[in-house]
């Protein structure tokens, strides 16, 4: 085999693999009840957090857990295995990529959207600056 075939396949295998590992780590953006349905398999809900539910932290088995209200209107108990996020309170949308037990959502990562820091400092004198 000429070395310019092998460096061919060589490539194929890598395209191959990167297309792979590109599938295979696609989040499927669902709500609460979706997630549900396949507990276990991992899904990303976007949801925001139930001001009105307690929220606890135990420090000593790292555990915060909170009830996120998905888009749909559905409430669910959330556990995170890791401290409760800066400013979490103040977060105008939650993502939690994780899976659905049959008593909570447990989600391995949270993004925040915090509100826009920038709104009240681009008002000038009556005006709304773009």
């Amino acid at each position: 085999m000429k070395k310019s075939h092998i460096a061919l396949v060589l490539l194929i295998a890598v395209a191959i693999g990167a297309i792979m590992v590109t599938i295979s780590d696609a989040s499927t953006y669902v709500g609460f009840k979706q997630a549900n349905e396949t507990p276990g398999t991992k899904y990303t809900v976007i949801g925001f957090l139930d001001k009105d539910a307690p929220m606890d932290y135990d420090a000593r088995a790292q555990e915060f857990s909170f009830t996120a209200i998905d888009k749909e209107g559905l409430k669910k108990t959330v556990i995170y295995n890791q401290p409760k996020p800066q400013d979490f309170e103040r977060s105008e949308e939650i993502t939690m990529k994780g899976y659905a037990t049959d008593t909570a959502f447990i989600a391995e990562e949270i993004l925040l959207k915090c509100p826009s820091k920038y709104n009240e400092q681009n008002e000038i004198e009556g005006y709304e600056t773009y």
